[in-house]
């Protein structure tokens, strides 16, 4: 996929997964690994170690992370780039980081993830709002594997899985804090009145949506 121009204050839609489809988070400590790094690497200066308490130093970002989903063999992620090369050097930073880590621990060597990241220019409104609603409502896949196709079998359970899946940014946006330090959310909530609105938003999903038709990893 050939990947468009990166301009500051433009919104870009981020997304790999495993070389050969494999998983890149195993556990817990993988997925708050990559988190973690979200933050940390979220910043022009150069990273500490994982275990180094750095002092209340003001950041300078170099992109605002919108929304994110991890999957066990996958990533979604909304980008805005505030500086020169943001996404670019933010990605990098992340691949290495993340991957150096993954492979220490897994005794393994070579590349984590399928080539470089893909990337796709958000530039509508509506296709905005819509991609948030997607990458949210990814981690349905964990336990309704068809439910594009079957639609949903019991929306009480999907509901409270997708409000409790906590490698998202959902849990924030519904006003339950998880990891709230390491987005910007102010970007989705102008869209939206309060909180509820945006629930009831992602709720209304539909398996006809015509806004995710291009939005896979397939795509």
């Amino acid at each position: 996929m050939k990947k468009p121009p990166f301009l500051n204050n433009e919104i870009y839609h981020i997304f790999n997964r495993g070389v050969e489809k494999r998983k890149i988070f195993l556990d817990q400590q993988d997925y708050f690994r990559f988190i973690h790094d979200l933050y940390e690497f979220n910043d022009t200066a150069p990273a500490g170690k994982f275990s180094e308490v750095k002092p209340p130093i003001r950041r300078k970002l170099i992109v605002d992370v919108i929304c994110f989903c991890l999957m066990p063999n996958h990533f979604h992620l909304i980008l805005r780039q505030r500086i020169n090369n943001g996404i670019p050097l933010f990605m990098q930073k992340l691949d290495t980081g993340y991957t150096m880590y993954f492979n220490q621990r897994c005794q393994r060597v070579g590349s984590l993830f399928q080539g470089s990241f893909k990337a796709i220019l958000v530039a509508d409104d509506n296709y905005f709002v819509h991609l948030s609603r997607y990458i949210h409502t990814n981690p349905l896949e964990i336990i309704e594997p068809n439910w594009k196709t079957e639609g949903i079998h019991n929306w009480r359970k999907t509901n409270k899985f997708l409000e409790e899946y906590r490698w998202s940014s959902y849990p924030d946006y519904i006003g339950k804090e998880n990891f709230p330090s390491v987005t910007n959310r102010n970007l989705i909530n102008r869209y939206f009145d309060n909180l509820t609105d945006y629930k009831k938003f992602v709720n209304e999903w539909c398996q006809n949506d015509d806004y995710i038709a291009d939005l896979t990893l397939e795509s």
